[in-house]
């Protein structure tokens, strides 16, 4: 799939993401690229509709009033399919010494209150719980997890003994869900919020592919675990837990948010 401008040399590859795409960001920083084959490397079909998906995805939150990206151009063909958005400017979260993330929590916090708060009805996607659970079957049966993935204590373990750790849990984790379902960005990492670094405010949220509608703690897990990664140690994590529940307003639950961040690795293969 070719890029669009005058030449190659308008763009340059980014290699940091979990996504299976092949990602470009424009010279002057202003756009990104999204690239897949209408086959992927595995041989399964399936990667075109996923990107048609996100474009679907960033054109409904930019609606809705949440700060993101907006889409500039979508093209797919026999070939694959490629999708231009614009960049969301300032800086990635986890790029962030700790200092800085600590004085900004507090605005994250809001801004994830505010995507959570749009209303549910209103949200035509879903990162329905029995659709991830597939997802991770699938991830597992063909032994494409990421080690490098798992919490570290998981690390030695099968994945097919953490999915079946999981199995048993899902009647009540459906009725979680079901009684707590909010729209959900998916993929709530600190690469993927994106901030004012003069106000230290959200400019946005990015990467939406996993944009819809899910338990709460399916954004929440992922946040506060990969920001332990920027946290000097667990009490200053605690803590920081702590403050980001005073300032989304609700408490989470200790117990769901263990079962979504074993879930999540699971899901990238």
């Amino acid at each position: 799939m070719n890029l669009p401008g005058p030449g190659p040399g308008d763009w340059t590859p980014v290699t940091t993401g979990e996504s299976g795409a092949a990602v470009f960001r424009s010279a002057d920083g202003s756009r990104y690229a999204k690239c897949v084959s209408a086959t992927d490397a595995t041989g399964t079909t399936g990667t075109v509709a996923e990107l048609a998906a996100e474009r679907d995805r960033v054109t409904w939150l930019a609606g809705q009033g949440v700060p993101g990206p907006r889409v500039l151009d979508f093209h797919a063909d026999d070939t694959g399919a490629r999708l231009v958005t614009t960049a969301v400017a300032g800086v990635p979260a986890d790029r962030l010494p700790p200092e800085d993330l600590r004085a900004s929590w507090g605005r994250i916090a809001e801004a994830v209150r505010a995507l959570h708060a749009l209303p549910a009805a209103s949200c035509p996607y879903r990162w329905d719980l029995d659709a991830v659970m597939a997802l991770a079957r699938d991830v597992v049966a063909r032994g494409a997890v990421h080690p490098e993935f798992l919490p570290e204590e998981q690390q030695g373990t099968p994945p097919e003994e953490l999915l079946a750790r999981l199995e048993p849990q899902l009647p009540r984790r459906r009725k979680e869900a079901a009684d707590d379902t909010v729209v959900c960005h998916g993929d709530l990492t600190l690469p993927n919020i994106v901030l004012d670094p003069d106000t230290g405010s959200v400019a946005g949220f990015i990467d939406l592919g996993r944009l819809g509608l899910a338990d709460r703690h399916t954004d929440l897990a992922l946040l506060f675990t990969h920001a332990r990664e920027t946290w000097p140690d667990e009490a200053e994590a605690r803590a920081r837990d702590a403050d980001f529940a005073a300032g989304y307003g609700t408490a989470p639950d200790p117990d769901r948010l263990r079962f979504y961040l074993h879930l999540d690795p699971l899901t990238w293969g």
